[in-house]
């Protein structure tokens, strides 16, 4: 079982910027790809952004290229997300998520562990 961790929240202003962490335990880290996601309460839970095992590919939701940035230090078991030029829209619950399978994956179903979540807010 993959063990996730999720840090690096906080209330920002719009223009801001934040970096998630998120330390892993339990598993060989080089071998999982991983993903953020994030939550709005009342709604379903949106993919921001995914790396793959080896840092060779990334991918993203529309609403957040260039502005985000995600990822990976295999030897410290740990996944970043650089969240620069911070919008009120992107306030949500952000969650680091695991997957033992192979390639860059969008879809929540395709996780297998999933962090407890770190909150983000950002003032207009």
């Amino acid at each position: 079982q993959v063990q996730l961790v999720e840090s690096g929240g906080g209330l920002v202003q719009a223009g801001d910027s934040l970096r998630l962490s998120c330390a892993a335990s339990g598993y060989t880290f080089s071998k999982l790809s991983m993903g953020w996601f994030r939550q709005i309460p009342g709604k379903e839970r949106e993919f921001v952004a995914a790396i793959s095992r080896s840092r060779d590919s990334t991918y993203y939701v529309d609403s957040v290229k260039g502005r985000f940035t995600i990822s990976r230090d295999n030897a410290k078991n740990t996944v970043y997300l650089q969240m620069n030029s911070l919008k009120p829209e992107d306030t949500a619950v952000y969650y680091c998520a695991a997957s033992f399978g192979i390639g860059l994956r969008d879809e929540d179903h395709e996780y297998d562990s999933w962090g407890q979540g770190t909150q983000v807010t950002v003032s207009s």
